[in-house]
């Protein structure tokens, strides 16, 4: 296994615990919280392939994957305290997640043929529709439609990733770069309370 699989895995496997906590307080059984952490960690990706027409899914052509959904959501049930108190630690860990899941959409995007600009919305895709499935499914304003910068971080990551590509600029560095870009402004955001305008 290679450190692009390893990152994917740990990406996936806290997207899930990410799920599974989102129902804590909404009185969820361990099905319930599980479904919507399989859903979490999977959601971008698996919406992504359809769009794109790309089989098999990718959780489906790697047994990994559901390994590690399934050690998220049980860590989950087993541990909700302790990780609940460390939510700051995995607010990081699910800012290197969209960072490293938004390249990973749109080398596979470009893999397909896609016009670049199709490409960067598949890569912030990849990302946060996860993200949004969970929140819709535990009644809550999805992520997307927060004043957080959470998406439009992403998808300046993806256009960073498209222009230095297409200068053809080192693929690990361009990797390196792009998540940079993407951690950097998402923890910015945050720490300073930034949001976009409102549209009044």
């Amino acid at each position: 296994m290679n450190l692009q699989n390893a990152l994917e895995l740990i990406g996936t496997f806290v997207f899930a615990i990410s799920g599974a906590l989102a129902v804590r307080e909404k009185e969820h059984d361990l099905f319930g919280a599980g479904f919507t952490g399989f859903i979490t960690a999977i959601g971008g990706g698996t919406l992504r392939d359809i769009l794109l027409d790309s089989y098999p899914l990718v959780w489906i052509g790697d047994i990994h994957f559901l390994y590690a959904i399934l050690l998220g959501i049980f860590a989950a049930f087993i541990f909700p305290n302790l990780l609940s108190r460390l939510r700051k630690t995995f607010f990081l860990f699910d800012t290197l997640g969209i960072g490293f899941f938004t390249v990973l959409g749109v080398e596979k995007a470009l893999s397909l043929g896609v016009r670049p600009e199709i490409a960067a919305i598949m890569g912030m895709f990849s990302a946060v529709m996860g993200g949004v499935i969970r929140d819709t499914l535990t009644n809550d304003i999805p992520i997307l439609f927060r004043k957080e910068i959470y998406a439009s971080a992403c998808l300046i990551g993806a256009v960073i990733y498209l222009v230095l590509d297409y200068f053809a600029v080192e693929r690990n560095f361009n990797l390196l770069i792009s998540m940079s870009v993407i951690i950097s402004i998402r923890l910015i955001a945050m720490k300073y309370k930034l949001s976009l305008p409102r549209l009044d």
